[in-house]
């Protein structure tokens, strides 16, 4: 089999389960754990129909960055529950699904599922690392059009986008997003910027939307092109346009740095990660099968492991 590497956006797929397994789905001690079958059906139908080699379930070791937020101080402020003096702000998560968390950690622990997350950055950040530098094909399954930006033929990089459900995904290539968004993947990042984005707190430029991003960056290539034609009157960007980046010039000046994914972190190797996918057996295995009866998870943990038993680790 062909190596090819999958990267979860894992908080973006056990909140979409979450909402999408019935939440009477509980342990004997009446502990929801929805989230948890969700998303192990979730990974075992999508490194099976996608013919994963190597997963990663990155981690939002912190979902609201500090740095991002010096930037712009809106973003994602309204998910915040919690403001924390001296550590991260807590993030509005149901009781329901935060209760199921240490769950996950533990079944991806117990399948042999490498978990990445790196300080002060999101799971987006860890994943705009590896698929910059896995060396390999690359499939990022999300519901976060941000994450469209590292979209590569070149590189082999495709997003699986869940919006529409695990029933409707959509594969993204390069000609899927100049279809739906007339822009170039390697332009997302600057579209997002200018067009803003109200799911990330981004205020994006005042009387600019999707149409007019879209022309601008087709006919100027890039945000830093366009704001040196802006500033050259025969540039031959209009005066309404000029008048309403000017207006908008301290967003402009560090909205790129909030929106662009990172590409250069520390993380461990995909060996050092233990990111290839193989069968669980032993003591994991059987403790595994423990917990699908004592948590009431059903045949997720079954489908789980019979997904990972088709990974031969000498292949």
């Amino acid at each position: 089999m062909p190596h090819r590497l999958m990267l979860l956006d894992t908080a973006s797929l056990y909140f979409r389960a979450f909402y999408g397994v019935p939440d009477t789905i509980r342990r004997a001690d009446g502990t929801p754990v929805n989230a948890v079958r969700g998303l192990l059906d979730m990974i075992a139908r999508l490194t099976t129909d996608y013919a994963a080699t190597h997963l990663v379930a990155c981690w939002d070791d912190d979902w609201r960055p500090q740095w991002r937020v010096d930037l712009i101080p809106s973003y994602k402020s309204h998910r915040v529950a919690t403001v924390v003096a001296g550590a991260a702000d807590v993030e509005v998560v149901p009781d329901a699904l935060e209760v199921q968390i240490p769950m996950i950690r533990r079944v991806l622990d117990l399948a042999g599922i490498a978990v990445v997350g790196v300080a002060e950055h999101e799971a987006d950040d860890v994943i705009g690392t590896y698929a910059s530098h896995a060396g390999l094909p690359v499939d990022v399954v999300t519901g976060d059009r941000d994450l469209f930006q590292l979209v590569s033929d070149d590189r082999q990089v495709r997003v699986i986008y869940t919006a529409r459900g695990m029933r409707n995904l959509e594969v993204l290539t390069d000609v899927v997003v100049v279809g739906k968004y007339r822009v170039l993947p390697e332009q997302y990042a600057d579209y997002a910027t200018l067009r803003g984005d109200a799911s990330d707190g981004l205020p994006g430029v005042a009387g600019i939307g999707e149409k007019t991003a879209a022309s601008l960056l087709g006919e100027y290539g890039t945000l830093d092109g366009l704001l040196a034609a802006a500033a050259d009157g025969a540039g031959g960007v209009s005066a309404s346009v000029r008048s309403k980046l000017a207006a908008a010039a301290d967003y402009l000046e560090v909205a790129p740095t909030v929106v662009k994914v990172v590409q250069d972190l520390d993380v461990p190797t995909l060996e050092e990660a233990g990111a290839q996918l193989h069968p669980v057996v032993g003591e994991s295995r059987a403790e595994l099968e423990r917990l699908a009866t004592e948590w009431n998870l059903g045949g997720s943990v079954r489908r789980l492991l019979d997904a990972l038993d088709l990974r031969d680790p000498s292949s």
